[in-house]
């Protein structure tokens, strides 16, 4: 199967990046699969202000005419050499998974196709086809555990000739995290706040990170969880004006909700009280957002968990079968959730 462990990107770039002319890179961290993406478009070495050489298509273009992604491929610039084309907001697509496949089974001597998707299942038709075709890579972006956080930490102050106390790295970790792009912005904007100083400590973090939630979707996902329908609207435009993908606080609410799920069932079963069971399976929330969610545990029940989980989970569906309507079927289904918690605390 051709496919790398997540961890195993580094290395791919080094030794065999060169050697695959497809490569998908898909996975629920937006901003990682964008950045990988980003740094596969630069090791091909083509000319991105190149409009001749370079091509940046929607997967919806791909699905609407599956002949097209073939005839680009196969077709010789204006001035010679290689092309890059490079596919955005592709999901569980059949007609790209089967243009993928017939592609693959005859790769192009002269050109790059690099595919960017969402979070895709084992199993979903443009993974399976990615990881099936010799000619093709399936690399995947899974949100930054704490080892890659650090590594991404150490990196960017590295480069900034910073250092950093112990208890300013925890604290910083636990604004990082779920976003690759959001969290190296975050960093970055820290070094800027620290750089004459030499050493960052826990009062630079707090002051700089955690009131600079302009690109954090903590903020929003809080509100929708308490109801907050003002504070859910100032902080949706936040997201927005940051051109921060709406989806990470769809996607960041339905984690939320599953965390709920799992807290109501230790409530609910074994007699636990709010307090106990988000010590329990919160321990890795933030100290500022665990009255948030015994608020949410207040408010809601089981069924109204389960069913706005399911509302959630429907509308990541439809935003990868609608990739052009992703954002209004975000915004819609965050306020519809808010609504409904806000009925619960009254």
């Amino acid at each position: 199967m051709a496919e790398i462990k997540a961890h195993e990107f580094n290395q791919f770039t080094k030794r065999r990046a060169r050697d695959y002319r497809i490569v998908l890179v898909y996975g629920p961290d937006r901003g990682l699969v964008s950045e990988r993406a980003t740094e596969l478009a630069k090791l091909t070495g083509v000319d991105m202000s190149d409009a001749f050489s370079f091509m940046r298509l929607e997967a919806s273009d791909i699905s609407a005419d599956p002949g097209r992604l073939f005839d680009e491929a196969n077709s010789t610039g204006l001035f010679g050499g290689e092309k890059l084309i490079w596919i955005k907001g592709a999901g569980a697509d059949k007609n790209l998974a089967e243009a993928l496949s017939g592609l693959a089974e005859n790769p192009p001597s002269n050109a790059w196709i690099i595919i960017e998707a969402g979070d895709l299942k084992k199993g979903a038709n443009l993974r399976k086809a990615a990881e099936q075709a010799p000619a093709a890579m399936a690399i995947p972006c899974y949100a930054d555990d704490t080892k890659s956080l650090n590594l991404l930490i150490d990196e960017e102050l590295s480069s900034a000739g910073l250092r950093i106390t112990a208890d300013a790295r925890m604290a910083l970790q636990d604004c990082l995290g779920g976003d690759r792009i959001a969290s190296r912005n975050e960093i970055r904007k820290l070094v800027l706040y620290a750089r004459d100083d030499g050493l960052i400590e826990e009062s630079h973090v707090t002051a700089i990170v955690g009131d600079a939630s302009a690109i954090s979707t903590d903020d929003a996902v809080d509100a929708v969880l308490k109801g907050d329908l003002a504070g859910f609207h100032h902080a949706i435009q936040k997201v927005v004006t940051s051109k921060t993908p709406v989806f990470l606080v769809l996607q960041g609410c339905l984690r939320q909700l599953q965390l709920l799920d799992l807290m109501r069932t230790e409530i609910d079963g074994r007699r636990a009280s709010i307090p106990d069971a988000v010590n329990a399976h919160g321990r890795h929330l933030h100290f500022r957002r665990k009255p948030v969610v015994e608020g949410a545990l207040r408010s809601l029940s089981a069924q109204a968990i389960a069913t706005e989980m399911n509302r959630l989970q429907a509308a990541v569906l439809q935003s990868r079968q609608r990739a052009s309507l992703e954002d209004t079927i975000a915004m819609q289904t965050l306020l519809a959730t808010t609504l409904v918690a806000g009925r619960g605390k009254r």
